[in-house]
């Protein structure tokens, strides 16, 4: 009997004390004006309030404060009267019987009014969510995972509880704008099998959602940059979606975008563009120091100079009410920008300066870098920088903040190497991956060097240093077996120390894994080859064979990336013509929409192998096409603008020399000239030793001319004619002669006006080769130095390349040696025939 008293008691508890029906209070609330309104309503009637009056209550009081322009200040408003601490109450006191959704919004409610995750009332709505985790819906497990994030738990075990649910239910959620929330909360904890699996899933459900749902693409985009995956085919989708509604993203999502694209390494230039045009548009609009910073971070980079101008004069108006990380993001822009506006420069330094106390190791580090590359210079800053740099380092464990420090101690004007540093070092190399080592490595051989310059002496401990960085490099590349892992460490890996200690063992080490290259981390892969200069052969022709067996797996922008070592080593795989007719075949429906910088370094990167790729040059070299590559050189930084426009030029000589079937015409008289005109008649020492030979060889100084311009622009270190005896002909005139500027951009013309040689000579054009133009590891010509050759023979040259390994041999050892050397050269049997 007492047992089944018990049993009734419960629902009796539970329902006794609700009203009939809850619909006419609610009503009541929605008529509501204003926030005082709600809360008088809530003080009348406290005591019937049922948990979903609660609810209505809160979500009325949000509905209000979204309409404010000053959300902090209303949000204290809100949470400091006197009514809200009775919502509060009655919130706590109904919790269990809160539906589901009711539940979760309220917390999400709760966060926005800004109470503290370790609050009671936070506290007790999360531990019953968690509860009935299992039972929630996807849209209410999707708000839930955002309140978890909003906590920073994303590493918990109740986000790992929701991404095991995820991963269960994944073939039955057909609700993308859930889905997308939850996987950027979940994205730190799930396995590469599970990300593809979510990607898989999002490409298949992306037709079902509404093209005008742009935070579900931006959480998307959010996703791939969090599992750190350049996935072209959904980024590109995302990125129509962003394109087709660009007048109504705001500077909060155009700022957020322009973000995840630059980490993703993911170049949209009709994005940017665009991106550019809204932003400008709004320099004028934004006068809140937090708005204009964003403002300034994401329209700074691609400026123009006047754009600049407007940027760095309001933010120097505004540059006293910045806070420590708003000083550090525009010191960060400024320093993308290439600024030079010693006030604005100056301003933030000192913001910077009176925080510095409060920053992070790796802010640090980027607080140094930026005052430095802008040349900023304050021996108060910096003394107060090494001090606070080394506090930290006294007391930092983690491997990658011990490295940041070190770095950062490293680049301050006059570095000593002292004990601390070096015990430091010492202590964390066993926890060390290869990002570590080679920044310690780095920061090493920069007190090295200084040192040497401004000391003359390099302590053994230094010296000992750098051998126990070997050591542990070399034992973490031994103990690697699997490629994934190894490539997270090495891809981004450069500079002197990596070169010549650990270059060879990652490329064996990278061999022996080479099994595992597919055609997820082949671009990856590649692009690493590229830039180790290191020829080999057995990689190359696995990253070949992959592209050919799993081409359509492979997204057309990674082509660039898959065929540039191959270009650049000048290497030919086994099946050479399937492999970049392949590669060729997959670009052509992409031209259009490919950016124009890739489309000009992949022109140029096939030219140096000897592909001229038809329908990518007519795409190239088209007006439409100039001009659109013109609007984006505006956009990028002096020295890639730079770079891009000597690819350009490069091109289209490699297109009228080798294909002049093509009728391309040669457009770049006047680049040339402008370029060549500052920089031609310079000689190294080497180049001046040999030039001085070449004139005894030759039978004076007027038979050999030095820094010679051919036709379209190629240098050549040294020019001789010989007749048709061999005997060589002195030159009338030594200046250079260029040609007149075309007339029109695209006009054809002779670019170097030079003399005819009479019947039977021959012209001569000699290179000094130095070790940049073979590869690292063995002494094969690279692509840029075979091209020169190609293309100085179609001139009529016959070419003499003098690499730096015959030059500098033992065997030419003597002044008689290496002359001897240059008349078999030139005249074929040793002996000139003077």
């Amino acid at each position: 009997m007492l047992r089944l008293r018990a049993i009734c008691l419960f629902p009796w508890r539970l329902f006794h004390f609700r009203p009939f029906s809850c619909e006419p209070l609610i009503s009541q609330m929605d008529k509501c004006t204003d926030e005082e309104q709600v809360f008088d309503f809530i003080e009348k009637n406290k005591a019937v309030l049922s948990e979903k009056q609660v609810g209505s209550a809160f979500n009325i009081l949000w509905q209000f404060q979204k309409q404010k322009t000053s959300l902090l200040k209303s949000v204290e408003c809100i949470r400091d009267h006197p009514q809200f601490l009775t919502l509060y109450n009655l919130t706590a006191s109904k919790v269990e019987f809160m539906k589901d959704d009711t539940l979760v919004n309220v917390l999400y409610i709760t966060q926005q009014f800004a109470i503290e995750a370790h609050d009671p009332l936070v506290e007790a709505l999360v531990t019953e969510a968690w509860r009935r985790l299992e039972r929630f819906d996807i849209h209410v497990l999707s708000k839930f995972s955002t309140c978890l994030a909003d906590q920073h738990l994303h590493f918990s075990p109740l986000m790992g509880n929701i991404a095991d649910i995820v991963n269960r239910k994944l073939e039955t959620i057909q609700d993308l704008r859930s889905l997308s929330v939850l996987m950027v909360s979940i994205s730190c904890l799930i396995s590469q099998r599970f990300q593809e699996q979510l990607v898989k899933k999002t490409e298949l459900l992306f037709d079902t959602v509404d093209s005008s749902q742009v935070n579900i693409a931006r959480r998307i985009v959010q996703f791939l940059r969090n599992i750190k995956y350049c996935y072209y085919p959904l980024l590109e989708r995302c990125n129509k979606i962003f394109l087709s509604h660009a007048n109504h993203l705001d500077l909060e999502s155009i700022s957020k975008i322009l973000s995840l694209y630059h980490f993703l390494q993911f170049h949209s230039f009709e994005f940017v563009l665009m991106a550019k045009k809204r932003l400008t548009e709004m320099i004028p609009l934004i006068d809140h120091p937090a708005s204009f910073v964003k403002l300034f971070i994401a329209l700074g980079p691609t400026a123009g100079p006047e754009e600049k101008k407007q940027l760095e004069s309001s933010m120097l108006l505004m540059s006293e009410e910045l806070t420590s990380q708003q000083a550090l993001a525009v010191m960060g822009a400024m320093e993308e920008m290439e600024s030079r506006n010693s006030r604005l420069i100056k301003k933030i330094a000192s913001i910077l300066h009176k925080h510095l106390d409060d920053y992070k190791p790796i802010e640090l580090l980027k607080i140094t870098q930026a005052l430095i590359f802008l040349h900023y210079r304050s021996k108060e800053l910096f003394v107060k920088l090494r001090e606070v740099l080394l506090s930290h380092l006294k007391i930092s464990v983690k491997s990658s903040e011990i490295s940041f420090l070190v770095c950062a101690i490293s680049m301050l004007p006059s570095p000593h190497l002292d004990e601390v540093v070096i015990s430091r070092i010492e202590e964390v190399l066993p926890q060390c991956d290869l990002n570590d080592l080679n920044s310690f490595a780095t920061s090493v051989l920069r007190w090295i060097q200084y040192d040497y310059m401004y000391l003359e002496s390099t302590t053994g401990k230094q010296l000992k240093l750098l051998q126990k960085l070997d050591h542990y490099g070399h034992q973490r590349l031994q103990k690697c077996n699997n490629l994934n892992l190894l490539w997270e460490e090495f891809k981004s890996l450069k500079g002197d120390w990596f070169v010549e200690s650990l270059l060879e063992e990652t490329i064996a080490t990278l061999q022996c894994l080479m099994d595992e290259i597919n055609y997820v981390n082949v671009a990856g892969i590649s692009s690493f080859i590229a830039r180790t200069n290191y020829l080999n052969t057995l990689i190359l022709d696995r990253i070949a064979s992959v592209v050919l067996q799993q081409i359509e797996k492979i997204h057309p922008f990674a082509v660039l990336a898959i065929i540039l070592p191959f270009s650049i080593l000048n290497y030919d795989p086994p099946q050479r013509d399937e492999f970049f007719g392949t590669c060729i075949q997959h670009l052509n429906s992409y031209l259009t929409v490919l950016d124009p910088l890739m489309l000009v370094f992949l022109g140029f990167s096939f030219a140096t192998l000897e592909y001229f790729p038809e329908d990518l040059l007519k795409t190239i070299f088209n007006i439409k096409f100039l001009d659109r590559l013109d609007s984006q050189l505006e956009l990028l930084c002096s020295s890639l603008n730079m770079r891009v426009q000597f690819r350009l030029m490069e091109l289209n000589r490699a297109v009228c020399l080798e294909c002049p079937e093509y009728q391309i015409p040669w457009f770049h008289d006047r680049f040339c000239q402008q370029h060549y005109n500052k920089d031609i008649g310079s000689m190294n020492g080497v180049q001046q030793h040999i030039y001085k030979m070449l004139a005894e060889v030759l039978g004076g100084i007027n038979c050999v001319k030095a820094s010679v311009l051919t036709p379209y622009y190629h240098t050549v270190d040294f020019e001789c004619i010989l007749d048709k005896r061999k005997k060589p002909l002195p030159y009338g005139n030594h200046n250079i002669t260029l040609g007149k500027l075309p007339a029109s951009h695209w006009e054809s013309n002779t670019p170097i006006v030079r003399s005819r040689l009479p019947p039977g000579a021959e012209r001569i054009a000699l290179d000094f080769l130095d070790l940049r133009a073979f590869c690292r590891n063995i002494p094969h010509l690279k692509g840029k130095s075979a091209m020169k050759k190609r293309h100085l023979e179609i001139l009529g040259y016959r070419v003499i390349q003098i690499p730096h390994f015959e030059w500098n041999s033992m065997a030419l050892s003597t002044k008689d040696a290496r002359m001897d050397y240059l008349r078999e050269r030139i005249f074929g049997e040793g002996k000139s025939q003077l």
